[in-house]
């Protein structure tokens, strides 16, 4: 009961705080304005940007209301996940104001920021520490220099991908809701109230959001939104499913996450190939070559999203036949 609640009043705080942030937007400029010459700019007017505040907001007033009565209370690896977010909250309301002048951020300061607040929270104690072997039933406890980059890649990797799924209305934060209720179910089923409260927090703030950004969206989350909502189901899968996972088990996060992880994927891959930049946004994902084909925007978030549930059930599974 304690958890419905916490979404119902993250996705209400949501809701209530996206219309003035969009009211001041349009007051500033604070928009995304279509551009003819870039394929990934599909909108056809002004878009405000400022929805990321609102779901940051959200997630964490509801997340420190709550966070006591689960037992986790407000500790230092609270507060590190707080200082990192907002790192990656600031890197990414900068970058999104570099798009409302037509501009773009350049890679490399971006990518520092989102590593830096990476190691804020691998500094609390948030790792991927190890797994246990399937053979003899014992803890492999991995080298810390090993625990470093594996925490670094992931939360830096899952943070990308959600973020490069922001290509047409509804699609990150659906895939994103999708995916923090998938882990939210592996947290009840593994005992981890903790985990369990930020994946259904997560949940409420972006359904909140998804009531503005369903076709034809009102609002966007930006760059700020989506690194954000990536970067906490990076650290929930870290401090959820990953713990104590068997050599199978730590399949689970990658399914939960697995339309923007699989698309991403195959990006990185086709880029490597014709010699492309990685880290550079263009429209080769799952969702423009799907719209390229003749399918519309609705048509698209609904079969992307249908799938992305099809791997959190895998996920689920998983993680039941691991807890038997």
């Amino acid at each position: 009961m304690l958890l419905l609640v916490s979404a119902m009043l993250s996705c209400l705080l949501v809701v209530l705080l996206i219309p003035p942030l969009r009211k001041l937007a349009i007051k500033i400029d604070f928009v995304d304005k279509p551009r003819p010459d870039l394929e990934r700019k599909i909108h056809r007017e002004p878009i405000p940007l400022t929805a990321g505040i609102a779901i940051f907001v959200g997630f964490f007033a509801t997340y420190f209301i709550f966070a006591g009565f689960t037992g986790a209370g407000l500790t230092g690896k609270s507060a590190a996940i707080f200082c990192g977010s907002l790192l990656i909250l600031g890197i990414g309301m900068l970058d999104d104001w570099y798009k409302t002048r037509g501009k773009e951020l350049a890679s490399l300061p971006k990518m520092i920021v989102q590593v830096a607040a990476a190691l804020i929270v691998y500094s609390s104690g948030i790792a991927f520490e190890g797994f246990n072997n399937p053979f003899n039933g014992h803890y492999i406890n991995l080298p810390e220099w090993l625990q470093l980059i594996l925490t670094i890649l992931w939360i830096f990797g899952v943070t990308t991908v959600i973020n490069f799924s922001d290509g047409i209305d509804g699609l990150a934060g659906g895939l994103s809701a999708i995916s923090g209720g998938t882990l939210f179910i592996v947290a009840l089923t593994m005992g981890q109230s903790e985990s369990a409260l930020m994946s259904v927090i997560l949940v409420g703030s972006a359904i909140g959001y998804l009531r503005y950004n369903k076709p034809p969206a009102r609002v966007f989350m930006g760059d700020a939104g989506a690194t954000f909502l990536g970067f906490m189901l990076g650290i929930i899968a870290l401090d959820g499913a990953f713990k104590g996972a068997t050599l199978a088990s730590l399949f689970i996060p990658i399914f939960a996450l697995g339309v923007p992880i699989l698309d991403n994927v195959i990006v990185v891959i086709r880029r490597l190939i014709q010699q492309k930049p990685i880290y550079k946004a263009d429209a080769s994902q799952a969702h423009y070559r799907l719209l390229a084909t003749g399918l519309n925007q609705t048509q698209t978030l609904v079969f992307l999203c249908l799938l992305n549930v099809c791997f959190g059930l895998t996920a689920i599974i998983l993680a039941l036949q691991s807890d038997m």
